[in-house]
């Protein structure tokens, strides 16, 4: 795949949509394109967040450990990202993301992510838009466990 291409994939992320296309060409040269086989593991929870991952094209499933063992708490699937949450907030990854199919990414370092955080302030605002998104969900899925439990 060429560069223009992964430029044209980033403009479709909500996250990059305003972005212009000269930064998304500089942000998808300096990311590294990484692949992976259904049952590979992009990173586990605890482990350090240096990066993020942009997904461009197959599926990913989002674990996160219990005393009962790992539970899927999110598919992911083409044009999200996972792992902003690491690198914005400097904490250990907050679960694990295993590909569901044959997955292919962009892998943007911290400082790649926050030089373009800065340079866009608009993004910022997509990236709380996104944080705010999971955040209700995931209070919605505690909702209903608690429910189920009462």
């Amino acid at each position: 795949m060429s560069i223009e291409q992964e430029v044209e994939i980033l403009r479709n992320i909500p996250l990059f949509a305003n972005v212009e296309p000269a930064k998304l060409k500089l942000m998808a040269f300096a990311s590294e394109r990484m692949m992976f086989k259904p049952g590979q593991v992009l990173c586990s929870q605890g482990d350090p967040g240096d990066s993020a991952f942009i997904l461009i094209d197959g599926k990913a499933n989002v674990e996160v450990d219990t005393p009962e063992g790992p539970l899927t708490v999110a598919t992911m699937e083409r044009n999200d990202i996972i792992g902003e949450i690491a690198i914005l907030c400097d904490v250990p990854r907050t679960a694990t993301v295993i590909a569901e199919s044959d997955l292919v990414t962009l892998k943007v370092t911290k400082d790649l992510f926050f030089r373009m955080v800065t340079d866009f302030p608009e993004m910022g605002v997509e990236v709380m838009r996104v944080l705010a998104h999971r955040l209700e969900a995931t209070t919605a899925q505690l909702m209903a466990a608690r429910a189920g439990n009462a």
